[in-house]
């Protein structure tokens, strides 16, 4: 990877440091304090920031049993507390009979629409999953980690969550996709007859896994029950039960996040679609909706900070709703204002070939997904501009989008695949992307190879200013986080450039501040025609007796599928062709360095690079890359990117 990002350190030694918990995380997204610079300041340039940033705490939850309390009616408390005391449903449903025969009272008519690829390749014998097909007749469904080590851990989701189901329907009329549907959820039950025991881990009993698998054997079980005489329906009916009782017992120790989520909204979809499941409905709809609020910050961002996971708590969220349209019964309150507040954050990484940006491990997700789940939701509404905890930025204007990555990175609990991506940011003009970030670590073991999973998590991956090849938060295994990026400040104002509005979003990070003595501070100004993107990317020391001596840097500049980069011969600037014909400038501005006669050369090159899509496939592009050595008593690195004709 040095040819890809550089000599990077992806993880150092002080980066195995396994304290992944973040203390005073803090985002400040006002548009006050817009106060007059004085003549020093004005004088100084944007050498020091033109406007105060003000933190404001990040990372808290969303109280949303506060906001919108769920309706019971009087004995239902109780009833909720002695089913999460061990009581069993029938005998508090019916006390004096006996409990029900196991079935499903109600036909789902979800509105979530799979991948139709990925089921076609199902009916013709492959899972296909992030672009690679695996023969079904070559799947291990055992309860071991052998699956995820050999093919990654997309297979292993999509085989133990039986997410496979929904691609499968999408693909074809029901009556021709039982047979296939039927034949893996045998294998899977022939490996996995019954739940492991306590000491045992296992990604098929990961609560997140077993909640989206028992929502799908709800939500499709005409498919997988739909023939009277099947031996398959009584055992599945078995393992519904069965699972159903273990999310009892595992959801509420399960931490936080999309898994809880998941596996409470599968609690609550039991005792909806199941007999005697009134105490069940109850205690799982409580539940859910704490879980739900320990999900997102208070402007509807996941607190993972991740689109993919955003996406996946609509999509939960929705076939829930369905299952209480199934047995007409409405859906709490807050179940439908979650997901309404869901929505606008993940508009607001949209492109504009209307698929999502390369954030947090995840690939360019397609626009055809996001559309058709967004459709399946029902919900009109615009994309959040200036969210308030989520930290994605958006600045809008003509055909130009960029999106500014300027808030802390996810806590470790809620840390899917986490990325050292602070102060990154993407742009597009019209369909063509222009500045993006790799991506794609989250699909390793794929087309993406297992190997790289880790460089592209680092900061050298992203469009961001790097020192010393290190990362601005340490990266470590298994997608988490450790120390680094503790503090984001940021401030958002329209201002007057040229005799034009322009928008400028300011942000600074702590993360080099332990380890070089410095803060970035990077400051985004886009005008309002969208032909003009100036940045400046400026390093002040974090005390005021600032290190000794010089650290290199480097600013990436990702660029996007098919741009075409050519270097001025001057070499400090460069032309870039998208693949739509459109023609940008990208300059250098000033020198670098801050002390009197210190002027440092700022080398401009072009490398190779690469961009993963939203199917996982890794494609071959071009960054450009600023370098130098700067003093440790700061400085700053002007650019321009200017759109021609």
């Amino acid at each position: 990877m040095e040819t890809l990002f550089g000599d990077h350190k992806a993880v150092q030694a002080e980066e195995l440091d396994e304290a992944g918990e973040r203390s005073a995380l803090a985002l400040g997204a006002g548009e006050e304090s817009l106060r007059e610079e004085s003549p020093e300041e004005q004088a100084a340039g944007d050498a020091a920031p033109a406007f105060p940033l003000d933190p404001v705490e990040t990372s808290r939850a969303l109280a949303l049993t506060d906001v919108i309390a769920p309706r019971t009616r009087p004995g239902e408390a109780l009833i909720r507390m002695a089913y999460r005391m061990g009581v069993p449903g029938h005998a508090l449903s019916a006390p004096f009979r006996r409990a029900s025969a196991m079935r499903v009272l109600g036909t789902v008519d979800s509105p979530i629409t799979g991948d139709r690829m990925a089921g076609t390749a199902l009916r013709a014998g492959h899972f296909l999953v992030h672009g690679v097909k695996q023969p079904i007749g070559q799947i291990d469904f055992e309860s071991s980690p052998r699956l995820g080590a050999r093919l990654g851990t997309g297979l292993e989701r999509t085989v133990h969550s039986f997410s496979w189901l929904a691609d499968l329907a999408a693909s074809a009329p029901r009556a021709d996709c039982i047979a296939i549907a039927e034949r893996i959820t045998s294998k899977w039950l022939d490996a996995n007859a019954s739940a492991p025991k306590k000491s045992v881990k296992s990604a098929v009993w990961d609560v997140e896994n077993a909640g989206l698998r028992l929502m799908a054997w709800l939500v499709h079980a005409p498919m997988l029950m739909g023939r009277q005489d099947s031996e398959l329906k009584s055992r599945l009916l078995v393992a519904i039960e069965e699972t159903a009782n273990w999310l009892d017992r595992k959801a509420l120790r399960s931490g936080a996040g999309l898994g809880q989520v998941a596996g409470w909204a599968a609690v609550t979809a039991a005792g909806l679609l199941l007999p005697d499941g009134k105490a069940r409905r109850l205690y799982g709809e409580a539940a859910l909706i704490h879980a739900l609020g320990d999900l997102v910050a208070e402007d509807g961002g996941s607190l993972a900070r991740c689109p993919a996971a955003q996406m996946d708590a609509i999509r939960v969220l929705t076939d829930l709703i369905a299952c209480y349209e199934a047995v007409d019964r409405e859906a709490p309150d807050a179940i439908w204002v979650m997901r309404e507040l869901l929505v606008p954050p993940l508009l607001a990484l949209r492109h504009g070939d209307g698929a999502l940006g390369n954030w947090q491990g995840q690939g360019a997700i397609s626009a055809d997904r996001v559309s058709a789940l967004i459709v399946a939701t029902g919900i009109r509404t615009r994309a959040l501009n200036e969210p308030q905890h989520w930290g994605y930025q958006r600045m809008h204007g003509g055909r130009t989008n960029v999106q500014f990555d300027a808030g802390p990175p996810p806590r470790a609990r809620h840390t899917r695949c986490g990325c050292a991506s602070t102060l990154a940011f993407e742009m597009s003009d019209g369909p063509s992307r222009l500045i993006v970030n790799c991506g794609g670590a989250a699909m390793a073991g794929g087309q993406v190879p297992a190997r790289i999973g880790q460089a592209l998590r680092a900061s050298a991956a992203h469009s961001t200013l790097v020192l010393d090849d290190a990362n601005s938060t340490a990266v470590l295994l298994h997608g988490k986080l450790g120390r680094g990026a503790e503090m984001v400040e940021v401030e958002r104002r329209v201002i007057t450039q040229n005799d034009r509005e322009a928008t400028r979003i300011e942000a600074s990070h702590d993360g080099y501040a332990a380890r070089f003595g410095l803060t970035h501070n990077r400051i985004l100004t886009l005008r309002s025609d969208g032909t003009e993107l100036s940045g400046d990317d400026i390093l002040l020391p974090a005390s005021r007796k600032g290190k000794r001596g010089k650290v290199g840097f480097a600013i990436r500049f990702h660029l996007g599928r098919g741009v075409e980069a050519h270097l001025s011969d001057d070499m400090r600037g460069a032309s870039l062709l998208t693949p739509d014909g459109s023609l940008w400038q990208f300059r250098l501005r000033g020198q670098a360095g801050t002390d009197a006669g210190d002027e440092e050369v700022m080398k401009l090159s072009c490398e190779d690079s690469l961009w993963v899509d939203g199917e996982g496939r890794p494609h071959a592009t071009e960054q450009l890359v600023i370098e130098g050595l700067t003093s440790r008593g700061g400085g700053q690195f002007s650019w321009l990117l200017k759109k021609m004709g």
